[in-house]
């Protein structure tokens, strides 16, 4: 072969072999010989780019070597790898965020192990409780006068520890079947009701719930005075050792030595004493049931009643006894007791509830109402607070208090002799409340014979006692204020004149008669079926005629009535809710102090404050915040609110007004109302000087049932009106009360609204059957109120249905419209035995008188049921009288 056949082939054109590049194409296959010319024997030709850029990067050799030196550098080992690889460092976009599944594992272990560490760390730390910690911890409750002098000390610890071997099985049962079905098993805890619990708490519900008897131990020992999910985290870890370290025998005796039962009875031991009267280790099922059901809450399940108007004796009675029954046939269903032995039980009796020292007299009436409002301000259970350690300064008058119960103990003892007239002067009660216009310190208040008698309910701050025609002032504020769909809303003055005859028929502002529901028209009476012709308001409410205020409050419109008794301070739960024509005529209910806080707000020129009775609050030595002064609201012009007390001066000092008799023996600048209710249930007198604002109720109840009954006959009177005895209690009061304090007169009231003549409804055009009285006279308005020694007849009263709004307690649940008529009014909410709160369209007759028999007053709504003029064949629904 010739020479030149054997030379390689030269690099030229396209065919030019591509400089080496770098990485794995760089390398040497292995065992291969290079050529001479360094180039690899089987290294592909490359293309003209390549050529190209060998050429460029200065010859093959040089191409060839800056090829192996990237490739190197390319080949080189990876630095040290990440503990945690987050971000994922092989991955891009959003993988690169994603963990992976080794990580997810490592630190759910991790986690996993450090939590262990932690709960086997706080189980080390934590201490098992003792019986013995709560009753160390117990302490009094000191409350204080108005001078920062001792007033009661209540809550000295009541508890008498005793061993499992002296509580009998019957309690063991009980409480485990109530409270915790699962005790004997459980690891003491209760993992999904402590998270339900938590997640109540995060979220702003309920902090209760969830605990075992185990976890209530653990509570009463230790965090008592907390509601927080950390007391809650506590409490877990507690409890777990307490389930590791005590036997099962020792937490139920000690739940049970530590739990709170009502009566200031802290322990089982304590209870059986307080409710039965015997040692725990005698109690028979019936009774272990009863104490298992209060401890569900003793101020709602103790059957003798609590605190508050929503624990009357016969509110916790029937929530006892739905309880009781409940935790007896509980038992049967876990096999705790057979049928046949639960059969053989009923409700226990108990022992009469007694108070605690310190809480004899009226003391026990201050202090309820003082621990409320430091209960409601501070977020506190009855149990909490009975836990002690507080200091409670008050507002109330130490000698004005002596001087409200001389009040109405002199009243009473004078004229109320239940061993005389045991049908007409047993079960009379009192309520009385003073409070000072433009502060709102609540002074003084009555609310019965004590909790050492047994009365334990507040007279002075009850629901359900009807407040009559004490409501026609809010009418007339109302009517200044806001003016009538007649008047174009501007205003009318206390000079108006409205239709004051008896059986007046009532319109609606679109003129229209105001119609029950059978469609009959509803015709208003007045006291004694007295026509008095075309009166002005300020004389209507002198003599407390009815037939003017139920049009003038329709013509208002009785929302706004509503709303300008609420600015005054009548609280929400305390109004009638149905704003019939009677609405004006006092069906609503609010309490003494209440009343006597409104009409401080007369007294005060329209500047209302909220009553209270706490000025300041220690714990343990600490000073608890939202005790401050309520501010001061303007709430009515103060040319109405004192034009308002204009017209009430002339109830006392003209001799036809109502409480002219016993009221202007103060001697001294006052304003006041006297009321009346439906068949003489309640009778009030609310009275203010510019000092002072007192009201004053007066009522009779079934201990048994809790319902009104009729005053018709009471203290030997006829009727028991505003004007007579509620009136001489307060004046009995007021005169010491005020002593030493200079008389003070009202501001003079400015003009207010226009003058309206010949305003209202007109007459209606009756026929010979039913020729209504013709209207009396000056003269016959001033005449001595009839004998009381003639009865006033009083028809029988037609059955009818009726519910009871909340918290009234003195609500009738079922029987009779004692309202007189034809009974065509439809459903009562309250029941017309409680004052004629009725619904729409319950237009059911019934006076009220609140004339008095000492000195020739004119009568004014007695509540006897009269049926107006329907003997003369009538067919007409007669509405309720005020007074």
């Amino acid at each position: 072969m010739s020479e030149h056949r054997r030379k390689p082939p030269q690099s030229r054109g396209r065919r030019a072999a591509p400089p080496p590049s770098g990485g794995r194409r760089a390398a040497q296959p292995r065992g291969a010989a290079p050529d001479p010319h360094g180039m690899p024997m089987d290294r592909p030709h490359g293309g003209r780019a390549e050529a190209r850029r060998a050429a460029a990067g200065g010859g093959r050799r040089r191409a060839a070597g800056a090829t192996a030196a990237s490739g190197r550098a390319r080949s080189a080992a990876p630095g040290r790898k990440r503990l945690i690889d987050y971000p994922r460092s092989d991955k891009y976009g959003w993988r690169r965020w994603m963990p992976s599944w080794k990580l997810i594992t490592g630190l759910c272990a991790t986690g996993f192990a450090l939590l262990i560490g932690m709960v086997g760390l706080a189980l080390a730390w934590v201490e098992v409780p003792s019986e013995a910690n709560a009753a160390a911890t117990q302490q009094n409750n000191v409350f204080y006068w108005s001078d920062n002098t001792v007033m009661a000390r209540v809550g000295e610890t009541n508890r008498q520890n005793v061993s499992i071997d002296e509580i009998p099985a019957s309690m063991q049962n009980a409480v485990v079947a109530a409270e915790n079905a699962t005790f004997w098993k459980d690891k003491g805890v209760d993992p999904v009701g402590i998270g339900r619990a938590v997640v109540n708490m995060a979220t702003g519900g309920d902090t209760q719930g969830g605990s075992t008897i185990t976890q209530q131990f653990v509570k009463n020992n230790y965090l008592t005075q907390e509601q927080t999910i950390t007391r809650k985290v506590k409490e877990l870890f507690i409890s777990i050792k307490v389930n590791t370290k005590m036997d099962k025998d020792a937490i139920l005796q000690g739940y049970l030595n530590t739990s709170y039962y009502g009566r200031g009875a802290h322990g089982i031991q304590a209870a059986a004493q307080a409710y039965f009267g015997k040692d725990a280790k005698d109690l028979d099922p019936a009774e272990s049931a009863l104490l298992t059901a209060v401890l569900k809450g003793a101020d709602l399940y103790d059957p003798a009643g609590g605190v508050g108007p929503d624990s009357t004796p016969q509110k916790n009675l029937k929530r006892a006894k739905k309880r009781w029954n409940w935790v007896m046939d509980r038992q049967v269903e876990l096999g705790m007791m057979s049928q046949s032995e639960r059969d053989k039980y009923t409700f226990p009796e108990i022992a009469p509830r007694k108070p605690q020292a310190g809480l004899s007299g009226q003391n026990g009436y201050l202090a309820s109402i003082a621990e409320e409002e430091v209960k409601k301000k501070l977020g506190l259970s009855k149990k909490q607070f009975d836990q002690g350690g507080y200091q409670i300064y008050t507002t109330f008058d130490k000698k004005k208090v002596a001087a409200m119960a001389k009040a109405v103990e002199q009243i009473s003892k004078k004229h109320i002799k239940p061993e005389e007239r045991p049908e007409k002067d047993k079960f009379v009660q009192f309520g009385a409340a003073s409070v000072e216009p433009g502060t709102g310190k609540i002074v003084a208040l009555y609310g019965g014979p004590g909790f050492d008698k047994g009365h334990f309910i507040n007279n002075a701050d009850t629901a359900g006692i009807p407040v009559g025609s004490t409501w026609k002032p809010y009418v007339m504020a109302a009517a200044m204020e806001y003016g009538t769909y007649k008047s174009d809303g501007v205003g009318i003055s206390p000079a108006s004149k409205y239709n004051g005859d008896n059986e007046l028929k009532v319109k609606k502002q679109d003129g229209t008669d105001y119609l029950d529901k059978n469609g009959d028209p509803f015709y208003q009476v007045n006291d004694g079926d007295r026509s008095h012709g075309y009166i002005t308001l300020r004389k209507a409410m002198e003599i407390s005629a009815n037939t003017p205020f139920v049009q003038l409050g329709m013509d208002v419109g009785m929302k706004k009535v509503r709303d300008v008794a609420a600015s005054t301070g009548i609280e929400d739960d305390s109004f009638d809710p149905n704003l019939n024509p009677s609405f004006a005529l006092g069906t609503s209910t609010p309490g003494a102090i209440e009343m006597a806080n409104s009409y401080g707000t007369f007294a005060a020129s329209g500047t209302h404050v909220d009553a209270y009775s706490v000025t300041k609050v220690l714990h343990n030595g600490e000073e608890k915040e939202g005790f401050e002064k309520p501010q001061k609201e303007t709430v009515m012009d103060s040319d109405i609110a004192d034009t308002i007390t204009d017209v009430l001066r002339g109830v006392i000092e003209k001799p036809h007004g109502t409480g002219y008799a016993w009221a202007r023996e103060l001697g001294r600048p006052a304003a006041g109302k006297t009321g009346t209710t439906d068949e003489n249930k309640s009778a009030w007198w609310v009275g203010y000087t510019p000092q002072l604002s007192t009201a004053v109720t007066m009522f009779r109840t079934d201990p048994d049932e809790g319902k009104l009954l009729s005053m018709n006959g009471t203290g030997g009177f006829e009727s028991i009106h505003g004007g007579e005895l509620p009136t001489q209690v307060w004046t009995a009061y007021m005169k010491p009360a005020l002593q030493g304090q200079p008389a003070k007169d009202f501001p003079e009231p400015g003009s207010v609204g226009k003058k309206i003549d010949q305003v209202g409804a007109p007459s209606p055009s009756p026929s010979a059957s039913e020729e209504p009285e013709p209207s009396p006279s000056e003269t016959e308005t001033a005449e001595p109120s009839p004998d009381p020694s003639t009865p006033t007849p009083t028809p029988p009263s037609p059955s009818g249905s009726e519910s009871c709004r909340p918290m009234d307690f003195l609500c009738e649940d079922t029987g009779g419209n004692d309202n007189g008529g034809n009974d065509n009014g439809g459903t009562e909410t309250e029941g017309n035995d409680n004052g004629g709160t009725e619904t729409e369209g319950n237009d059911n007759g019934g006076t009220e008188t609140e004339g008095n028999d000492n000195g020739g007053t004119t009568t004014e709504g007695n509540d006897t049921g009269r049926p107006g003029n329907n003997d003369n064949g009538g067919n007409s629904i007669w509405g309720p009288n005020g007074g």
